[in-house]
């Protein structure tokens, strides 16, 4: 559905409820309000978790621009590719589970299948070398022709194709489908209610922001309009999922304390490899579906982002996982990398 020539909020509320002074985050609290100020975007919350003390959820802007409704807790919205995170978590499953290892090529699993439609040798591409990007493999970008593969192992190239084709061998493997898995892997044994891989035409459960978008076609802007019902299910294992606030939190410290996964797996999926060069995130190190993220401050946190048609998430927190920060955004226009960078490293910043 569009929604041409919806109003952008001027001003950016806190959520109700939530008094900043009290719960001791006023500077997270002013720059969620400097990232919807003037037409920045619709709406953005961020949920602060330190040990075992109650959580701190702030939010500014709105979750439908139509009606003026506020973001709150509990909200559903597209994660992006923040999903690689689960994809990588039951790839490794399975390799713990010695159904197959990281270093099975994509032909074994998928014979023909990258040589047919990406014109490389499935041969030589591990399963390590899909989850790490360095399996010489180009993203996937619609209506743009997909430029020529290169050599595994030469250098990161983040690319979707990576992960989708993970999930396609982890379906064949299992002979059940990647949402099934990440249901039975991660969702249920964490109670994450909120947390799902939708199907072809599946809409966004209640409650949910809206989610915006000023992007028709790639490269082409457009008026500001309501993707919330939009079929992305071409992101599939990259970035389909969707999930809240509370149930990345969960994730997040269940991953980073190695409560999902053995010691020898957790070890092979926060080992990393350059970014440099790549024109992506910078100061990052990539991992197995996670990455880190060096801050200004000094910092290193783990985790990862999502950006996807109408939605930006950022899920990140230190290596043993006792202080985390999600944030999301529910529209996709300007750089929004130098708000979440801020959060954090506000946040994590030592005082």
């Amino acid at each position: 559905m569009h929604t041409n020539d919806l109003p952008v909020p001027s001003g950016a509320p806190a959520a109700p409820g939530v008094s900043e002074a009290d719960r001791g985050h006023p500077e997270i609290q002013r720059l969620l309000d400097q990232a919807v100020a003037g037409g920045g975007g619709p709406g953005i919350v961020a949920e602060i978790r330190s040990g075992t003390s109650t959580p701190w959820f702030g939010a500014a802007g709105v979750a439908d621009l139509a009606t003026g409704r506020e973001r709150r807790p509990g909200e559903h919205f597209r994660i992006g590719s923040f999903t690689k995170a689960f994809t990588g978590t039951v790839v490794l499953g399975l390799v713990a589970d010695g159904a197959l290892t990281l270093d099975d090529t994509v032909a074994r699993w998928l014979p023909g299948v990258v040589e047919e439609h990406l014109g490389a040798d499935g041969t030589t591409i591990t399963v390590r070398r899909l989850l790490n990007h360095t399996s010489g493999l180009p993203d996937a970008i619609l209506d743009q022709e997909t430029p020529p593969a290169e050599a595994p192992g030469t250098r990161f190239i983040y690319s979707k194709v990576n992960y989708n084709l993970a999930g396609m061998i982890v379906e064949h493997v299992t002979g059940s489908t990647l949402a099934d898995q990440i249901e039975s892997r991660v969702a249920v044994p964490l109670g994450l209610t909120g947390t799902y891989l939708p199907g072809a035409g599946n809409t966004l459960r209640e409650p949910h922001a809206r989610h915006y978008s000023r992007e028709e076609e790639p490269g082409h802007d457009v008026k500001i309009h309501d993707v919330t019902e939009a079929d992305l299910s071409w992101a599939w294992a990259a970035g389909g999922m969707v999930s809240t606030t509370s149930d990345l939190h969960r994730f997040l410290v269940a991953l980073l304390g190695g409560d999902l996964l053995p010691p020898a797996q957790q070890e092979e999926m926060f080992t990393t490899v350059s970014t440099e060069g790549s024109d992506w995130v910078p100061d990052t190190g990539y991992g197995l579906g996670v990455y880190s993220q060096t801050l200004p401050c000094g910092i290193t946190l783990w985790g990862g982002g999502g950006f996807i048609k109408g939605s930006m998430t950022y899920a990140m927190g230190d290596r043993q996982g006792t202080r985390t920060l999600v944030s999301n955004l529910n529209g996709d226009w300007n750089d929004f990398l130098p708000t979440f960078t801020d959060l954090l490293d506000t946040h994590f910043h030592p005082r």
